[in-house]
């Protein structure tokens, strides 16, 4: 049961970290210092990224490091997402190819443990 747990937070920390990484891009278009100060974006970004990792330290609890980093790459997948639906990015073959060997890989990751 508590593995079920911990995979259920792996996603959610995964998705957290892929939102907060669309948020430091947005908090990129500051032109100086003091505007990136008072950009609110740096802030959703960086206590996304928080969450994220204290998240990443409980599920190292109970499962193997050599199986929750590897599953941390699933971050990749959800960046791809979210660049596509709210940066307009494209997305190409290699990309979609790139993304189809993480899933396999975390699927592998997963069914040995």
């Amino acid at each position: 049961m508590i593995n079920m747990i911990c995979y259920i937070l792996i996603f959610i920390m995964t998705v957290l970290g892929a939102f907060a990484g669309l948020f430091l891009k947005k908090s990129s278009s500051a032109s100086n210092i003091k505007e990136l100060i008072l950009n609110i974006n740096l802030y959703i970004g960086g206590i996304l990224y928080l969450i994220s990792a204290f998240m990443n330290i409980y599920v190292l609890k109970f499962l193997d490091y050599s199986v929750v980093l590897p599953l941390t790459s699933i971050t990749y997948i959800w960046t791809m997402i979210i660049s596509h639906f709210y940066l307009k990015e494209n997305i190409g073959s290699k990309k979609i190819i790139g993304v189809i060997l993480i899933f396999l890989g975390a699927i592998v990751v997963t069914l040995n443990y």
